[in-house]
């Protein structure tokens, strides 16, 4: 059977052809080049940066992009050494202020102060990438609020659809390129294709172009017509992946959570090539046999995990918004390059348009370990099959149901604690859906380690193993599958991350961070690690914890405040950890609310722990719930924690009220937070002013995603 980018599934077809089809779907070179960037940066920098919001609301006046400096240098120089190959920058977010010198708006960097309104950010990082060797994607919006509020503005404005031609003339502004492409759409699809047709065209080669689902407003029914989009896009972009369309699709999720199993080859009801709208696939399991036998067609859709550095997709600044320690982003690097799919990790520019310190370190410190980890093969000079040892992915060696494992000997015993996997996707497809390592120790094999698909790549992560004798073994596939890489790594042990917890009673414990995606490193739990070499060193006077600091050995007492520490081993510190801690709750209690589910009692909201949660009925609009301190405090802000356990009840804008008897109420003030569906971690919100109050309510006014009820994983109130 010859492979394909897609196959149709006919009425004829059995589970076992469709199975056997599904091992014959291959990715364009253009996937398997963008596959092969493997870790790849994203770039938000807007009005945003400045307002510290995480969605604008196309009101903005453009002046308030107030940047005096950029260095586009600084970025590049920041992601080679994170080992990374591709940028994508968010040139119009959905606040509609664009980045460019656009021709069709004047909405941008073209009405700021910023080089006397001649900058253009995305030019001057075409230009960085070229000499740093990067590649360039671009990100547009097709959400566009400037667009929907303005009075002249075109998106949804009712307009006839007709023959239009892109890009449109603009007088004393030729265009170089002479393509032009007749589409018959409505005023802002022409806009919209007049843009990519500038940012296409202008700039260098574009290597991904990325659109999302956002619809943060509608407006007159508009629609918008990809099948235009794409016509064009691959015109005049040839060696483009589209993100969000056929080509590439999202994880499912923007904190860096990864499937244990990721299939690219995914299944269709339509034909992905003649689909205008595509739909987010968020299940845990969304190519398995089961699910591809209800399918109309199989297709090649890869996957991109993506997250931010920090705390939300825009720099808000550097004392209140956290940021990723390089043993997370190292982690998600394993588990998403190593996974199947790649890694796309936002990196947000600060108001001086500039990496940030902190956010550098941690790129450096990333790509240090992906350069120690894995640059050294520890196979090189292995003895086996030569095909899988050579390090050209095009080569392979071809297994079946008999020759079903593959093994490598080395010429003396090494120590290695990662092996990489790749199938030789580009000829064979995706075949192998679960296999095992195996180290000949004590003369007899021995299982180390299994998992499921391999495709593009696949990284082993397992306690350390010393052998001179390895084997791979296929245990079930949907065709004789074709193995193409083998390597052996090893990574030296770094201190583990830190988990900092409060207990009602004020009692604080430190101890090795369980990682909240089912993943402990080297398979092990890192809890055990305490007893073994590793020293906890913290403070909780807002300085950074040294060899000097104090050694954490039992939970200790603060009423409030904020605690810093570090893990510890033969000298080497691991990254910090710091948690703020608002008033210790033991004294409080809810003395009203509007309502609560059975499930979700009005104390799981103060009861220090982020897993239970209050929530309220879905009757009426206003929802609250009201706490007594205990006694009077000065409270400088609150920390909200939403529950995670689904969508429903995130808080995205309410206000705070206080009490002098806990019966009549006055306004503090109002709050808001973004993208909470999608990023549903801890949200801090500082007052103007301090406030004294024994009795505080948290009231909702909007809940994410148009719901309903409110609720709240825990609340926290930060004191002087």
């Amino acid at each position: 059977m010859p492979v394909s980018n897609t196959m149709k599934v006919d009425d004829n077809d059995t589970k076992d052809s469709i199975i056997l089809k599904a091992a014959h779907i291959t990715p364009t070179k253009n996937q398997y080049e963008a596959l092969k960037n493997e870790f790849i940066t994203f770039i938000h920098f807007g009005p945003n940066t400045f307002t510290k919001k995480e969605w604008g609301d196309g009101y903005e006046n453009p002046k308030v992009f107030n940047l005096k400096n950029l260095d586009t240098d600084q970025w590049c120089e920041a992601m080679v050494a994170a080992k990374m190959k591709m940028v994508i920058l968010t040139v119009k977010h959905h606040d509609g202020f664009v980045l460019w010198q656009s021709r069709y708006t004047k909405h941008g960097i073209m009405s700021t102060s910023f080089k006397d309104g001649k900058g253009d950010i995305l030019k001057e990082l075409a230009e960085s990438c070229k000499k740093y060797g990067l590649k360039l994607g671009v990100y547009l919006s097709p959400a566009d609020l400037f667009q929907i509020e303005s009075k002249e503005g075109l998106y949804g404005n009712l307009s006839e659809y007709s023959k239009r031609t892109i890009p449109r003339p603009v007088e004393g502004r030729p265009f170089k390129n002479k393509t032009t492409f007749t589409f018959k759409v409505d005023d802002y699809n022409e806009y919209f294709l007049n843009q990519l047709f500038e940012l296409l065209t202008e700039y260098g080669p574009i290597h991904e172009v990325w659109f999302d689902g956002a619809h943060p407003k509608r407006k007159g029914g508009q629609k918008y017509n990809y099948l235009a989009w794409k016509e064009l896009i691959t015109t005049l972009a040839p060696e483009a992946v589209i993100f969000g369309k056929q080509d590439v699709r999202w994880c499912g999720n923007e904190a860096g959570r990864t499937r244990d199993t990721e299939f690219n080859v995914i299944p269709f009801s339509d034909n992905p090539h003649e689909m205008n709208t595509f739909s987010d696939l968020m299940d845990e399991d969304i190519a398995s046999r089961e699910k591809l036998y209800r399918a109309n067609f199989l297709h090649y859709q890869q996957t991109e995990t993506n997250t931010s550095i920090r705390e939300g997709w825009f720099y808000r600044d550097d004392e209140n918004q956290k940021v990723r320690s390089a043993d997370d982003v190292f982690d998600i690097y394993e588990r998403a390059v190593g996974g199947n799919t790649t890694f796309l990790l936002n990196i947000p520019p600060n108001r001086n348009g500039m990496f940030s310190n902190e956010d550098v370190e941690v790129l450096i410190e990333v790509g240090k370990r992906i350069k120690e980890t894995y640059s050294e093969n520890l196979f090189k000079e292995a003895l086996g099959k030569s095909n899988v040892l050579d390090n050209d992915l095009g080569s392979f060696v071809a297994l079946d149901s008999i020759h079903n494992s593959i093994v490598i000997t080395t010429r003396k015993p090494v120590t290695i604690n990662r092996i990489v996997l790749q199938e030789a996707i580009v000829t064979h497809g995706e075949r192998v859906e679960r296999h095992a390592l195996d180290a000949w120790i004590d003369n007899q094999w021995e299982e180390v380690v299994t998992a499921t698909n391999i495709g593009y790549k696949r990284i082993l992560r397992f306690p350390e193993v010393k052998s001179n004798k390895f084997r791979i073994r296929i245990l079930e596939s949907r065709f004789y599958p074709a193995i193409s890489n083998i390597t052996a790594h090893y990574y030296k042990t770094k201190p583990p991350q830190l988990s900092i917890t409060r207990a009602l009673n004020g009692m604080v414990t430190i101890q090795p961070k369980q990682h909240d995606f089912g993943w402990n490193p080297h398979g092990e739990n890192v809890s055990d690690n305490i007893n073994s070499g590793v020293k906890i060193r913290y403070t909780t006077d807002g300085t950074e914890p040294t060899s000097n600091s104090q050694t954490y050995k039992k939970p200790f007492l603060l009423v409030s405040g904020e605690v810093k520490a570090k893990a510890e081993v033969n000298s080497e510190k691991g990254s910090l950890e710091t948690q703020i801690f608002g008033i210790k709750k033991k004294d409080w209690n809810v003395i009203d609310a509007d309502s609560f589910l059975k499930e979700n009692k009005l104390e799981y909201a103060i009861d220090e722990n982020a897993k239970t949660y209050w929530q309220s009925n879905s009757n009426g609009d206003l929802h609250y719930i009201s706490i007594n301190l205990g006694e009077e405090y000065n409270i400088k802000g609150f920390t909200y924690t939403p529950q995670t356990e689904h969508n429903e009840g995130m808080i995205e804008k309410g206000v705070l009220k206080m009490s002098k008897d806990g019966k009549t109420w006055e306004m503090i003030e109002p709050f808001e937070f973004g993208n909470l569906i999608n990023d549903p971690t801890p949200r801090v919100y500082y007052f103007k002013e301090i406030i004294n109050t024994q009795y505080i309510r948290v009231e909702s006014n909007v809940i994410a995603g148009g719901g309903n009820s409110a609720a709240i994983g825990e609340i926290d109130f930060l004191i002087e």
